[in-house]
C-alpha cells in the first residue's frame, strides 16, 4: 500500500532551485535510500518532502493527503526523523528523552498515561536500550545515542520514519546493528522508512528501493540490482569505469 508520493518536486532555498522533477513513491513495510555525493541534495530533499523546507515547486502526498494540509500534531504523529545533528541534552535521562516521542499523543499538560509508558518501554526494548533508560544521554557513545534516538522515533508510532545518515560516526558493528534494526522495524511495524546513507554497499543489503542523487538531477527510484547492472556509482561519483574495475580486481 502506497504511503508517501512526491509529484514533480523542486526543491532548494528561497527561489534557488537544487534539483527538479522529483517524481517518488513509496509503500509501507519498504525501505528507500538515498545514495549520492556530499553536497548532492540528500538532506535538502529529506527535509523537503518532511514539509521542513517549502517547496518550489510540486507536492506530497502523505495516505493520499497534501502534506501542507495537515496539522504539527497530524505531521508529528505520521513522520518522525532521526536527523545527523548531535543532540546534546544536559541532564537529560535516556528514558526522558525517548518519552519525548510521546507528545503528538498527550494533552496540553503533557501529562503520560499508561499506554504512553508502555510504549516508551516497548520502544526501548526494541532498540535494546533498556539497560541505558536511567543513563544520562549526554554520557552515551555515538551508537548508544543514535539506538536512543531511534528509540524516540518510533515512540512517536510514525507511519515513515526519516533518516538523515543515520550510521554517521559509528564503527562498522554499530553501522550493522542499526541497519538490521530499521530492517526489522520495516516489516514488523508495517512501517516506510526514507532514509540517506554514504556506503553504497550497506544501501544495497538494506534497501528495497535506492534514489540516487545528484546536482540537478534525480532520476527515479531503482532496485539494488538495477543500481548494480545500469553503473550507476560510476555516474554519481564521476568515476570512470574502466580505472574502477581496475581498482576492484587489484584489491
Amino acid at each position: 500500500m502506497e504511503l508517501l508520493r512526491a509529484e514533480g518536486l523542486a526543491i532548494g532555498y528561497g527561489s534557488r532551485i537544487i534539483t527538479e522533477g522529483i517524481e517518488l513513491s513509496l509503500e509501507r513495510g519498504k525501505i528507500m535510500t538515498l545514495v549520492g555525493p556530499n553536497g548532492a541534495g540528500k538532506s535538502t530533499l529529506l527535509k523537503s518532502v518532511t514539509g521542513q523546507i517549502p517547496l518550489i515547486r510540486g507536492k506530497v502526498l502523505l495516505e493520499g493527503k497534501d502534506l501542507r494540509t495537515l496539522s504539527p500534531k497530524e505531521t508529528a504523529r505520521k513522520i518522525a526523523m532521526v536527523l545527523t545533528d548531535r543532540v546534546r541534552p544536559e541532564l537529560t535521562s535516556c528514558r526522558e528523552l525517548v518519552a519525548m516521542g510521546r507528545y503528538p499523543y498527550t494533552g496540553l499538560m503533557g501529562r503520560l498515561e499508561k499506554e504512553d509508558l508502555e510504549k516508551i518501554d516497548e520502544a526501548l526494548a526494541q532498540v535494546r536500550v533498556t539497560d541505558l533508560s536511567d543513563r544520562d544521554f549526554s554520557t552515551l557513545s555515538d551508537g548508544q545515542r543514535q539506538r536512543v534516538l531511534l528509540a524516540r522515533a518510533l515512540c512517536q508510532e510514525p507511519s515513515l520514519l526519516v533518516l538523515d545518515e543515520p550510521t554517521a560516526y559509528l564503527d562498522i558493528r554499530y553501522k550493522i546493528e542499526l541497519l538490521e534494526i530499521l530492517r526489522r522495524m520495516a516489516k514488523e511495524k508495517n512501517m516506510a522508512i526514507l532514509m540517506s546513507l554514504h556506503e553504497i554497499d550497506l544501501a544495497m543489503k538494506v534497501s528495497d528501493l535506492m534514489l540516487p542523487v545528484k546536482e540537478g538531477r534525480i532520476p527515479r527510484p531503482v532496485t539494488p540490482e538495477e543500481f548494480i547492472s545500469q553503473n550507476t556509482t560510476e555516474d554519481l561519483f564521476d568515476i570512470d569505469s574502466a580505472s574502477l574495475r581496475r581498482w576492484y580486481h587489484e584489491l
